[in-house]
C-alpha cells in the first residue's frame, strides 16, 4: 500500500502512517498512549442530520503553488459571514493563489491570508467580496471526552463537492505528533490534539471534527489510513481542539501574539531542508528560485545557511520561524557556508512570496 506524492497534488493533509506517502506534512509515529480500557464508543451520528448542519458553514480551498508546479487542496470553517474562514496552515502554505468555494451558495472567491500560526498549523483567512455566509456551529472541545462519538468533514481526495463524512469515536485526548514539511519547512511537533478512530483522509485538513450535536469540536490536522482497534479497521485521525484554534484566530484578529504572522510572508527566494544526520547544522538550501534576492546574492544548491541576523540557524524549522518574524521590505544579513565549505555572508531585503 506504498504511495508515491504527487507532483502536482500536494499539502492535502498530514499523513502520520510511516508506509503511506500521501501528499502534504509527512510525519512519523504519534505519541500515544495505549488505548486498553478505552470506553465502548456511543452510537453513530445521524449523518442527514448532522451534514444538514456542518455543510452550510464550510468552503472548499484549493491552491495554486506556481514554484512548486503544484496545487492542493483543503477544508475551510466559516467563523463569519463576511467571509472570515479558519483553516490549517499547511493547506495555504506556499501558496502563490488561493480560492475557496462555498457550500452554502457554490460561489468561489480569492482568498486573502490575514495571518497564521506555523506552530499550531492554524490559519485565518478572507473571502474577497464574500457576504452573508452561513457561519459554522462552534462547540467547545473542553466538554469532549474518550468514547464521544464524532465525524471528521471535508473535502476528501480535494474532489470538491458533497463533504464526505468520516464518522467514529474519541479515542485519547493531549495527544501528539511529529510531523516534516516535505516541502522544506522542518519537522515541528503538534500537540495537545484531539485522537480519532475515523476514516480522515487527505483533502479533509481544515476542516471540522464535530459531535453529534452538529458542533465543530475540533479541526481536522492529521491522519493514518493504517489504523487497526480490535475488529475494526480503517482511518484513524487528529484535530486540533477548537476551543485552542479559536484562541489562535483571537490572537490572529488581534494583530499578533507569540509566534502569529500577520499580513504577506517575507521571502528569501530558497527551497530548504534539515541537515542530514551527522551533518552539520544549518538550513541546507535544495533550490534557488530565479529573480530572488537569493539568487542575486550568490547562494546556490547544496549552500547551508547557518545564521539570520547573528542568530543561529540550525534546522530549516530555524530558518522558518526566523521569517516568520519579519516582514517583506526588511533587510537582514544571512551567513552561509558554501559547497567548497567557504563561509559567505550578504545582506539581503526580503521579497514578498507564497503564503506561509
Amino acid at each position: 500500500m506504498d504511495a508515491t506524492p504527487s507532483r502536482h497534488r500536494r499539502r492535502l493533509l498530514t499523513v502520520l502512517a510511516a508506509l503511506l506517502l500521501v501528499p502534504g506534512l509527512l510525519s512519523g509515529p504519534a505519541h500515544a498512549a495505549p488505548l486498553h480500557g478505552a470506553p465502548a464508543p456511543l452510537a453513530p451520528l445521524d449523518q442527514s442530520a448532522v451534514m444538514g448542519r456542518v455543510t452550510p458553514g464550510l468552503v472548499d480551498i484549493n491552491t495554486t503553488l506556481n514554484y512548486q508546479s503544484a496545487v492542493g487542496a483543503g477544508t475551510g470553517i466559516v467563523l463569519d459571514p463576511s467571509g472570515e474562514v479558519l483553516t490549517n496552515n499547511h493547506v495555504i502554505e506556499g501558496a502563490t493563489s488561493i480560492t475557496a468555494t462555498s457550500l452554502a451558495n457554490g460561489r468561489t472567491y480569492p482568498v486573502d491570508v490575514i495571518g497564521f500560526d506555523r506552530a499550531n498549523d492554524i490559519a485565518l483567512v478572507r473571502l474577497r467580496g464574500a457576504g452573508d455566509l452561513p457561519v459554522a456551529s462552534l462547540g467547545t472541545s473542553s466538554a469532549v471526552a474518550v468514547g464521544d462519538a464524532i465525524a471528521a468533514i471535508g473535502n476528501a481526495g480535494g474532489a470538491g463537492g458533497a463533504p464526505s463524512f468520516s464518522p467514529g469515536n474519541i479515542t485519547q485526548l493531549g495527544a501528539s505528533v511529529r510531523a516534516s514539511d516535505e516541502s522544506g519547512g522542518g519537522s515541528r511537533e503538534l500537540t495537545d490534539l484531539i485522537r480519532v478512530a475515523a476514516d480522515v483522509r487527505p483533502g479533509d485538513s481544515g476542516g471540522p471534527l464535530v459531535n453529534s450535536a452538529g458542533q465543530v469540536v475540533g479541526v481536522n490536522v492529521a491522519a493514518t489510513l493504517t489504523y487497526r482497534m480490535g475488529n475494526v479497521r480503517g482511518g484513524e485521525g487528529f484535530a486540533i481542539p477548537i476551543d485552542r484554534a479559536i484562541g489562535v484566530a483571537g490572537a490572529i484578529r488581534s494583530g499578533g501574539g507569540p509566534g502569529v504572522h500577520i499580513g504577506d510572508t517575507a521571502f528569501i527566494g530558497v527551497g530548504i531542508a534539515d541537515p542530514a544526520a551527522g551533518g552539520p547544522a544549518g538550513a541546507v538550501v535544495r533550490q534557488v528560485l530565479p529573480d530572488t534576492a537569493a539568487r542575486g546574492a550568490g547562494l546556490a544548491a547544496g549552500d547551508v545557511i547557518t545564521s539570520a541576523d547573528g542568530v543561529a540557524i540550525n534546522t530549516a524549522t530555524d530558518l522558518s520561524n526566523f521569517m516568520d518574524a519579519h516582514h517583506p521590505g526588511d533587510t537582514v544579513t544571512l551567513s552561509w557556508v558554501d559547497r567548497e565549505g567557504n563561509p559567505r555572508s550578504a545582506p539581503i531585503v526580503l521579497g514578498s512570496g507564497p503564503v506561509g
